[in-house]
């Protein structure tokens, strides 16, 4: 098949992904507001001009990412979800191996960790950057708590509470503890085990 985009739109979304990874990297290791838009172009290889003719402004590009970032990670958890149930629900394991599955699309890497992190802090400072955050964490909730459901149907199971509050419990756990993994330089495998304890304690406490 032949590639028909214009040569302009392809470069323009090539110094966009550029410039967003950069950004990415950036912001995770200094935060947002350290982060220059000097520094995201010099790292990015770009001029100001560059990143001016994308991104209003950091802020802008700094939505965006956690746009991209929310998509990336909804399409993971989705496209896990899809693998499992391909396998056959009812005969793949104990619930626990289940959940940790889906929830270990994402949470290894340390700059992601960094970034997720950063995106709450500013959540929580900015009401523009908490409308977004809000609206990506309840999708990544919506396929989550879909998949419980889901376990739960398939393997006769009753929850203890509804399958929303118990995807906020399970989230909340692999949030925890993959920022802390991160703090106390955990490598992945022990963070996967420690992750995989705290999982079950409250899978054993949501399943009647």
């Amino acid at each position: 098949m032949t590639d028909t985009a214009p040569a302009p739109s392809r470069r323009r979304e090539n110094t966009r992904t550029r410039l967003m990874d950069a950004a990415a990297e950036m912001f995770a290791e200094v935060g947002i507001d350290a982060a220059s838009v000097e520094a995201i172009c010099d790292r990015a290889g770009f001029t100001r001009g560059a990143f001016y003719s994308n991104f209003a402004s950091k802020e802008e590009l700094f939505l965006a990412l956690c746009g991209r970032s929310a998509e990336t990670t909804i399409a993971a958890v989705r496209d896990r979800v899809t693998s499992i149930e391909d396998r056959g629900l009812d005969a793949t394991g104990e619930v626990l191996h289940l959940v940790q599955e889906v929830l270990e699309v994402a949470g290894e890497d340390r700059l992601d960790v960094l970034l997720g992190a950063e995106t709450r802090v500013q959540a929580l400072r900015n009401p523009e950057f908490a409308a977004a955050y809000l609206s990506s964490n309840g999708a990544l909730c919506d396929s989550v708590t879909q998949f419980v459901r889901d376990i739960a149907d398939a393997r006769g199971l009753t929850l203890r509470l509804p399958a929303d509050a118990a995807t906020e419990l399970l989230l909340s756990a692999w949030i925890s503890a993959s920022e802390t993994a991160v703090m106390t330089g955990t490598s992945p495998s022990d963070a996967r085990g420690q992750l995989g304890e705290r999982l079950a304690q409250i899978v054993r406490l949501i399943l009647e």
